[in-house]
């Protein structure tokens, strides 16, 4: 168990990158999250603004 302890360490150090790699994907994890929050809001809207159009009267001539 100790052995398997010291393998996982060592890959999570990275080989002394770790400071450098996890830090990035963490911002590109919030950066992911953020970009889908934001598409489903701007989907949210439009679905909202076509709904209220499509309820509009008609101008018939």
């Amino acid at each position: 168990m100790e052995k398997l302890t010291e393998v996982l360490a060592q890959k999570l150090s990275m080989g002394g990158y770790a400071a450098y790699v996890w830090p990035s994907f963490a911002v590109a994890a919030i950066v992911l999250i953020a970009m889908v929050i934001a598409s489903l809001r701007s989907l949210r809207k439009a679905q909202h603004t076509l709904s209220e159009l499509q309820n509009l009267p008609r101008n018939e001539t």
